[in-house]
Parts: structure tokens; sequence; C-alpha cells
């Protein structure tokens, strides 16, 4: 019987060439990792225009250069976990640098970090107080009545708060991966939050830790988030702008603000557990949230697989309420991938700016008459303080395509838009779609 016979030299050969490649990717690794690499958040310049406490509000200048330029400004309001540099945190994927491109004046909450004082503030602070005063600062400055208001996840739910009690302020909607209705088993910190003890995690910590919350989320997918991107960081270290941009996302990952106790239980409570916003049953300092009360144009964004804010928590807002300008538009990503994907970038911020365009016609309101002060800051050494856990307002007594539901006079229509290609994704990209 013949024997097979090994081709010993092949072998040694083979394992020579792959000794020599480890060898050379091992040494241009080294070069990567002991250079200095550009990490760099938030590049895009801005300007700090509004101070009250712990928040800030940024503002970046539009391009002048713009073919069109919108008349009234737009108000990012990102969540209280985590921090807005998402929105601009690589210089060749930011959301910012398009919506400035686009011609949009552009402002951001930059919520701070809460410290001990701050325990006592509730989601009524945060909705008509930081956020009252801050809309009442832009349009005054701009002198419009109604300025463009955008969410992000829980900043999202905090705009559609808002916009439901000050309707008369807000010109256009934007919400994205922004939970609306809590009564769903989809995602797994909605089955948590259910469970979960409030009373006694506000009397350990006082305020919520932004290092509790992210491990928190990192189990929610742990083979993911905590294996599967290391892994891939060591296969492509020798990659520089791999690396810069991994550091990136490491850097916003694990830069989290704590969450003001009282917020962090009204959250959970009223919404988690109660279900309250999407029934208009929500009050805040007594006063009804009626999303009825929302007849601006609405755009509502989420992601498929998103495994924070599943879909099943964000296509009820447009059923709810009041507007029959209202648009559902489900991107094939996950939380973050949205708004760092440079796949879904095409998807997102230029549709935004084009959205807004087209609802971007004079008011025919009155002028701005305010009929509460607004606290704003013209010089930077003057701050505005609100006293912790009452209101601000109170004090001054102020891949594949994009699938689309559309909501217009009175019914409902789905369009499609055409993929926009179909280049693989790098593993970077792969990771901020999955989180």
């Amino acid at each position: 019987m013949d024997t097979t016979k090994i081709p010993i030299d092949l072998i040694l050969e083979r394992m020579a060439e792959d000794a020599e490649k480890a060898q050379q990717r091992a040494s241009r690794a080294s070069d990567v990792l002991l250079s200095e690499l550009n990490y760099q958040l938030g590049s895009t310049p801005y300007e700090i225009v509004y101070e009250e406490d712990r928040v800030k509000v940024k503002h970046y200048f539009r391009n002048e250069n713009a073919e069109t330029r919108l008349k009234a400004p737009l108000l990012v309001v990102y969540a209280l976990i985590n921090r807005e540099t998402m929105l601009d945190l690589q210089p060749d994927r930011s959301v910012v640098k398009t919506f400035l491109q686009e011609g949009i004046d552009l402002y951001m909450v930059d919520w701070g970090y809460p410290t001990r004082k701050d325990r006592f503030l509730t989601i009524d602070d945060h909705v008509n107080g930081y956020m009252n005063n801050i809309v009442d600062f832009i349009r005054k400055k701009h002198n419009v009545p109604k300025i463009n208001l955008m969410g992000i996840c829980m900043g999202g739910t905090f705009s559609v708060m808002y916009a439901a009690q000050h309707p008369e302020k807000i010109k256009n909607l934007i919400t994205t991966v922004t939970p609306s209705n809590f009564d769903t088993d989809k995602g797994l910190l909605h089955v948590w939050m259910k469970d979960i003890d409030t009373d006694r995690m506000i009397r350990t910590f006082g305020n919520i830790p932004g290092d509790l919350m992210n491990f928190g989320f990192l189990l929610l997918n742990p083979a993911r988030l905590m294996i599967d991107k290391y892994v891939g960081f060591m296969e492509n270290m020798d990659n520089r702008d791999f690396v810069e941009n991994f550091v990136r996302m490491e850097r916003w990952i694990f830069d989290s603000p704590d969450v003001p106790g009282e917020t962090f239980r009204q959250f959970v409570e009223d919404c988690y557990k109660r279900n309250l916003l999407i029934q208009s049953k929500m009050r805040l300092d007594g006063k009804l949230v009626d999303l009825k009360k929302l007849t601006m144009p609405l755009l509502n964004f989420f992601g498929q697989y998103d495994h924070l804010v599943p879909p099943e928590a964000c296509n009820q807002l447009t059923q709810a309420i009041g507007s029959r300008d209202a648009e559902d538009v489900c991107l094939e990503t996950g939380h973050i991938g949205i708004y760092v994907s440079s796949k879904f970038q095409r998807q997102f911020a230029p549709r935004i700016a084009r959205w807004l365009k087209e609802r971007d016609r004079d008011e025919t309101d009155a002028p701005v008459a305010m009929s509460q002060p607004v606290s704003g800051k013209k010089d930077p050494a003057v701050k505005n303080r609100a006293k912790p856990g009452r209101s601000a307002a109170k004090k001054k007594n102020p891949a594949k395509p994009a699938r689309v539901k559309k909501k217009a006079a009175g019914t409902r229509k789905s369009t499609h838009r055409a993929p926009s290609g179909k280049n693989k994704l790098s593993l970077i990209q792969r990771i901020a779609d999955a989180i």
C-alpha cells in the first residue's frame, strides 16, 4: 500500500515565510503604537455661548458658502449617558461637519459631569429648566419664534417631552435611536430595567456612576464588546488609521458622566416600568406630557440591530403624536453605527439636512416675545445657577437601503431608497454598527 509522503521541506518553507511576515507585522505595529497618534475627539471648532451650572452649549459655525443655508438654527440634545462628541468622533465621519457643510447653524448641549449637589435634579429640571432656558436663549439670539430640535437616545426622549410641553417653540423635531415605548422585551436592557431596585441604587451611590452603567452595557453583548473588538485590534494594530479610530472609540465609550440620581429614578420608574410616555400619561412637575401636542413635523430614526434601543421601543412614536407630517426611518445598523459608519453617514446626516431644508419656510408667527427672562451667557465669566432639585425655569419664572415609513395626510406609506454601495465594511465599522 502506498503511503502519503509529507513534504517536510514545503512545510518548513511555509513556516519560515509566516514567521517572517509576523516579524514584519510586529515591527510595523511597534512603529504605529510607539509613534504619536491622532486620537482627538470633537475636532470641529466651536464656541461656548451659554453656561448654567454644569451645562454648556456649543455653537458650531456653519459654512456660509453653502448652497442653501437654513434660517432656523438646530439644537442637538444628547443623552446624559456618554458624551455628545460621538457626533464629531472622526475627522472623516463627522455628523457635525456634514451639518455645517449643509448650511445648518448648529448648537449642541454639553451636559457636563454631575456632582453630588446634582443628585436631586429631576427630568423636569433638565427639560423645563436647562433645555427651556437654552431654547429661549437661541430663539432670542436669532430673533426667531421657533427652532429645530434634534434629540439622541435619552436626549431624544427629553426632546419629545420638551416639544410636547412647548410646541410653540419647536419648528421641526428629529429623534434618533430614541426610546418612547418601553413595553417591550426585545432588548435585554428593557428586561433588566423592569426589575431594577432604583431606591437601593440611589441610596448606595447618590448619582448613578457612569462606569457602572458602562459595565452593564458591556454585559448586554459581552462576546462582541469585550472579546471580538480586542481580537480585531490585535489583527489590525499595524494599521495606523485603524488604531487611531479604535482609540477614539474607546475614549468615547469610557467617557461616561454619572446620571443624577432622581433623574435616573424617574426615567426607570415612569418610563421603563410604567411606560407612561407613549400613553401620554407622564407628568413633569404635575404637567401632562401629551404627545398629541406634537403637531410639528417629525423625523424618527432607529437602528434595526440596536441592542440598547430596539426598533420596538422607537417605532410607535409617529402613531402617537398629533402631527400629520411624520416619518419612521429604520437603518440596518446598531446603536451608534448611525453616527460613525461611513456607509450610514450618507443615509443619515445628509437626509436630515434635506428634510430640514424642505421645511425651512418662513414662519408667519409674530417675532419672538419672551414671556420669561432668558438666562444666557454672553460674558464667559458669568454663570447662571440653578438650585439642585428645583427647575431652572421656575427659578427664573421662565449596506441595505433604509426602510422608511411616512405618515402624511392621515395615512402611512412606505418608500425605499437604493443602496449606496456594497463595499465590505471594515472591522472597526462592523463593531460600530453592532454597538
